[in-house]
Formats: C-alpha cells, sequence, structure tokens
C-alpha cells in the first residue's frame, strides 16, 4: 500500500485512535489525517461531508464512538446508540460519495450473544440476545457492520469490519465512573495504596472471564488488515486467551504494588458471563498478538503514572 495515501483516523484522540496514529507513523506513512470534535462534530452529517470534500482521504481508520462501561451504558442509553449511529452513518457514507479507496470499521466483542458458545467465533453474529448492560452499544456496531457489508454488496465500496476484544493501553480511560474494568481497577489500586486503605471494592463476584489485548498491538492488527484483507465477513481481533476477573484484580494489585484486601461486591452486575474470541480466522491471515498482559499491565500503570495531570476524572 502506497505509504503516502492519505489516511484519516477518525476518533484520534482515544486509546484507539491514538495508537493508530503511532502504528502508521511507525511504519511510515506519512499523510494522517486527524481532526479534534472541536474541529470536526461526527454527529453532524453536514460537517462530515464538507470535510470529506476538502480533503479527500484516500483510507479511513474509524476508530471514534462513544464508549464506556457497564455503569456508564446504564445511565446513557439514549446517548450511546444515537451518537454511535450517527457517527459511522456519517463516516462510511461521506467516505463512499468522497471515493475513499478503504474503509476500516472498529466494532466490538459485545456484538455477540450473552450467552454464545464459548470462544466467539464471527458466525455467531445475531444468533441470540445480546447482554442487556451494554445492548445499545453493540446495537449501533452492528447496524455499522451490516451498513459496510451493504455498501460492499450494493455499491463494490472496499469496506472491512474488525471486532476487537477489551483493550488497555497508554491512553486509556481512568476515569472511576465510565471507564472500563482494568484501567478503573488500577487508579482504584492506586489511590487506596496512596490513601492506604485496608481493601478494594471490586464490582460483580469476580468470577466472569475477559479477554484483554494491548492497544499497540490493536493498531498493528488494524494496519495489517487494512493492507492485505478486503471481504464483507467480519474478523475477531484478540489474544484467545482469557482470565477471571479475580485474576485480572490480583494481577493489577500486584502491578500496582498494593497490600490491602480483595473484596467483591455481588450487588453490583457482572455483565456477560465470559468473553472470548474466537480469532482462528485471524490467525490463518497471518496475525497474532505480542505484547503478554503482564507486560502490558506495567506499561499501562507506568504510563498512568506519567500522565496523572492528563488522566480523565
Amino acid at each position: 500500500m502506497n505509504k503516502h495515501a492519505r489516511i484519516y483516523v477518525a476518533g484520534h484522540r482515544g486509546l484507539v485512535g491514538s495508537a493508530l496514529v503511532r502504528c502508521l507513523q511507525r511504519q511510515g506513512y506519512t499523510r494522517v489525517l486527524t481532526r479534534t470534535r472541536e474541529e470536526l462534530d461526527l454527529t453532524d452529517q453536514l460537517a462530515v461531508a464538507r470535510f470529506f470534500e476538502s480533503e479527500r482521504p484516500e483510507i479511513v481508520l474509524d476508530a471514534a464512538a462513544k464508549v464506556g462501561g457497564i455503569r456508564a451504558n446504564n445511565i446513557y442509553p439514549a446517548e450511546f446508540i444515537r451518537d454511535n449511529l450517527l457517527i459511522q452513518t456519517h463516516l462510511i457514507d461521506s467516505a463512499y460519495l468522497s471515493g475513499v479507496r478503504k474503509f476500516v470499521f472498529l466494532g466490538s466483542s459485545c456484538i455477540y450473544p450473552k450467552l454464545a458458545q464459548q470462544p466467539l467465533k464471527e458466525d455467531y453474529l445475531l444468533t441470540g440476545p445480546l447482554e442487556p448492560t451494554n445492548q445499545w452499544y453493540a446495537l449501533a456496531k452492528i447496524a455499522g457492520i451490516k451498513q459496510c457489508q451493504a455498501y460492499r454488496r450494493q455499491y463494490g465500496f472496499d469496506a472491512i469490519s474488525l471486532m476487537p476484544t477489551n483493550l488497555y493501553g497508554p491512553g486509556d480511560n481512568f476515569s472511576l465512573e465510565n471507564s472500563h474494568v482494568l484501567p478503573a481497577l488500577i487508579r482504584k489500586f492506586y489511590e487506596a495504596k496512596v490513601a492506604g486503605a485496608e481493601s478494594v471494592t471490586v464490582w460483580g463476584t469476580g468470577t466472569p472471564r475477559r479477554e484483554f489485548l494491548h492497544v499497540d498491538d490493536l493498531a498493528d492488527a488494524v494496519v495489517f488488515l487494512m493492507e492485505t484483507y478486503s471481504d464483507e465477513e467480519i474478523v475477531n481481533v484478540g489474544v484467545g486467551e482469557d482470565l477471571s476477573i479475580r485474576e485480572l484484580a490480583e494481577l493489577i494489585r500486584e502491578t500496582v504494588g498494593f497490600e490491602g484486601d480483595l473484596v467483591f461486591d455481588p450487588r453490583q452486575p457482572d455483565g456477560t458471563p465470559r468473553k472470548l474470541l474466537d480469532v482462528s480466522r485471524l490467525h490463518g491471515l497471518g496475525w497474532r498478538a505480542r505484547i503478554p498482559l503482564k507486560q502490558g499491565l506495567e506499561e499501562t500503570y507506568g504510563w498512568f503514572l506519567s500522565h496523572m495531570d492528563k488522566v480523565r476524572e
């Protein structure tokens, strides 16, 4: 692929978007386009159309989305489905109309049914009810997948859809109010350590199992598939291994150096019992994750400590 192609990374300030920019630059791509939310409101159809008309990107990596954990999804369901539908619809349509050569849509592993057989194969999409706590976000992402497939079938638009597992890494959201479990636990253990607390309480029973992929690994996979893959079938992007929330909490406690107790609150929701991606399709295409979880946690905690002034509330 031409290293001088104009590549627009939507959502470049987020966890995934910032990793994509780093990866593209590291691999020698010289014309990476970005816009802040203040510069371009992706929920504004006319503004998005004007951007594509003026900048004429050749490739689009769609990492723009409204994201959050269980609590945020429960409190703001209308915003999660509305904003994500608007963002992805405007990006896909304007990209097609302006002649974009390749569009990469990033979904989420939450698109799969709550009680689907594990590990989750791409074929399990739409075979059962979704997890209620994040169904609004999941439905929007499913709509994005189907829009990409529809534009490919009707217009020959080269749009691919990738489904990442749970992500973490530098630039994550460490808010205790609306972040995901891994960064929230890093912050919880850090604050408990600083305060000299006797224990840290974790939501749920600690039994659900989750898979975690370092965001730099995801970015590498996205660029690899951008260069090599062209099909309407979705592709899972993950590690292919999982661990329980209890095991994750213990690993983070060790990483942070907190010596107090670990307490679980079963009154709070667990979410999906298990969410492990089947990554055999990805492996068959020639890509595998490289960053072990322990190493990734140490790097992420180091980033957290050195960016305390930028960590979101």
